[in-house]
């Protein structure tokens, strides 16, 4: 349905284009024995998140980290930006969220159908990192296929999610959300709020627990590593 903007009287329209997404990769295909899908958060870039899964880079293992199709830059020079200023990206905002979101559902179906063309159907993990968590969520929900583990890291799933439908598409996964007890995202009253609406939908889950803020501990993460290892 179209809009109207009544200050200006102008009308919103869409236009489907295609556009070239980024990604990182460890590991081979020949190799590989699992995939890890690993989501970055607000204001990080592929290159930059994926060094944090060095450490559990095993060579059976491959782990592609997909980039957000929305690039800025993070630093607020008041000069012109150069070849020193940061740069990260975003998954989605507030605007037109609908259509970013299926955008970033599609674009996630085109690489894991890509990568699956690559090395057949293997264990696949879904990582989401802080923004990245509802990302890695409506994926897991909406996506071409469910993955076997969907970890949750330092943050909460998204309060919209239709809960009929992810307990039918996550039944047969492995749900570990991960927290650090230092972790300033993780508010008290918001984990209150998701418990209760993950209970109410009938949705199991574990809870790992770190000392740690907001970030990937790597003990944590070669705990997981390990426990799912095909």
């Amino acid at each position: 349905m179209k809009r109207t903007d009544p200050k200006t009287g102008a009308t919103e329209h869409h236009l489907r284009v295609q556009r070239t997404a980024r990604y990182w990769t460890l590991g081979t295909p020949e190799s590989a024995e699992e995939v890890w899908l690993v989501l970055h958060g607000y204001k990080q870039l592929a290159r930059r998140f994926i060094r944090r899964f060095k450490p559990i880079d095993n060579g059976h293992r491959m782990i592609v980290a997909p980039e957000a199709l929305s690039r800025f830059y993070v630093s607020q020079e008041q000069e012109r930006h150069s070849v020193a200023s940061v740069v990260g990206a975003t998954w989605m905002t507030r605007e037109d969220r609908l259509n970013e979101i299926r955008d970033y559902v599609e674009y996630l179906d085109q690489l894991v159908g890509r990568i699956e063309g690559e090395i057949g159907k293997v264990p696949l993990t879904v990582v989401g990192f802080s923004q990245g968590v509802a990302t890695a969520v409506r994926w897991a929900i909406s996506g071409s296929r469910a993955p076997s583990r969907l970890i949750l890291w330092g943050d909460f799933s998204p309060p919209d999610i239709d809960l009929k439908l992810a307990r039918q598409r996550l039944e047969s996964v492995e749900l570990i959300m991960v927290h650090g007890t230092e972790d300033r995202a993780l508010s008290p009253p918001l984990k209150k709020e998701e418990e209760e609406r993950l209970r109410e939908g009938g949705i199991d889950y574990r809870i790992i627990s770190y000392s740690g803020g907001h970030d990937i501990d790597e003990q944590t993460l070669l705990r997981l590593a390990t426990s799912g290892s095909s």
